[in-house]
């Protein structure tokens, strides 16, 4: 089986990874795309790559993992959404755009409103499996022990805390929590890591940055890959962001401001001036334990770490049963679409 991993920001390294475990530990073939803005923070520079639409033309794939929103109709392989997120109340989660022959979805959540929109338009097929992403969590939550022991003891701290706002301006709670978090770093027991979306605007990437620089226990995270600091967090403060979910399927408390989430299974504040209070009762007392429980059932209720393999699987048994498909028929408006993004 030949597949693309199809790759348009750099959170989608993550996700595809341990995609591209399986397929090598199955033997199969594995043709990174990368667009053109990604070539230098590619990861793997030394497996297969390319920015060629042409090259994935003629490489005539069998499967295609997308966690993105669009895909090449004309590109051979099944076209397999993987999804870049949990956050089923974002704009557009839910969005049929055609591209897709088959959704893999995380939990039973996603699943049943999938089917739905299935049964509605009958040209894709769902299959659960988890997601691809977290394999690497429920794999390595103890990777990271001694190198936070070593952080809490080098700043003389107790709690970690991870500020990982989603980019968007409509969301971000980014430009309201900076005197927050001057409060919040005045108590030393309090070790505060500021990780920013890839996207986040430069002023504020700016104002953070200088922030660290005046305390000492403020860290602003250069580092891509946000799994260590979710892993080491004991408590994350955010909004309306996917990475709400990540965290929270590790079982651990979560405040956000503001946050669009239709059943918030953590503490959500209306006023920043809120936060320094919040954070200091969420650490003593785990108010939303049960509420969270619910969320893992039906967000993510898989921690075996195989995702991966259950996506991988659904392919080939897509492919089993239906074949491959050559391309997708879509409307003129998409294909146009496509054709202007992918030449």
């Amino acid at each position: 089986m030949k597949n693309i991993l199809f790759c348009e920001n750099p959170y989608a390294f993550s996700i595809l990874a341990p995609i591209r475990d399986v397929l090598k530990r199955k033997g199969y073939d594995v043709l990174w795309y990368l667009s053109e803005k990604l070539r230098k923070e590619f990861p793997y520079p030394k497996e297969k790559n390319t920015s060629s639409i042409i090259e994935l033309n003629e490489y005539k794939s069998d499967a295609i993992f997308v966690p993105g929103n669009e895909v090449p109709h004309f590109l051979r392989g099944v076209k397999t959404q993987v999804f870049h997120g949990l956050a089923g109340e974002k704009k557009g989660h839910f969005r049929i755009r055609h591209y897709f022959d088959l959704y893999l979805t995380q939990g039973p959540f996603f699943t049943n409103k999938f089917e739905i929109l299935s049964k509605k338009y009958n040209d894709f097929k769902v299959v659960e499996t988890g997601w691809s992403k977290l394999d690497e969590y429920l794999k390595n939550q103890n990777q990271f022990n001694t190198e936070k022991n070593t952080l809490l003891e080098k700043h003389k701290a107790t709690n970690i805390l991870l500020y990982a706002p989603t980019f968007s301006p409509s969301l971000t709670s980014a430009p309201f929590l900076k005197t927050e978090f001057e409060q919040i770093a005045s108590d030393k027991n309090n070790l505060i890591l500021i990780k920013f979306h890839d996207l986040m605007q430069n002023d504020l990437i700016d104002t953070y940055k200088a922030l660290s620089k005046n305390h000492e226990n403020i860290i602003y995270i250069e580092d891509r890959n946000i799994l260590k600091y979710l892993l080491i967090a004991d408590l994350m403060i955010s909004d309306t962001s996917s990475v709400v979910y990540e965290f929270l399927l590790l079982n651990k408390p979560v405040i956000t401001l503001n946050a669009r989430s239709p059943q918030a299974a953590w503490d959500d504040i209306q006023s920043p001036e809120m936060l320094t209070e919040r954070v200091k009762s969420n650490l003593e007392t785990d108010a939303n334990a049960e509420k969270r429980a619910l969320i893992i059932a039906n967000y993510h209720p898989y921690n075996d770490g195989k995702s991966s393999l259950r996506m991988v699987e659904a392919v080939e048994n897509y492919i089993h049963t239906n074949g491959v498909p050559e391309s997708r028929k879509l409307s003129f408006f998409r294909r146009n679409k496509i054709n202007k993004m992918y030449k």
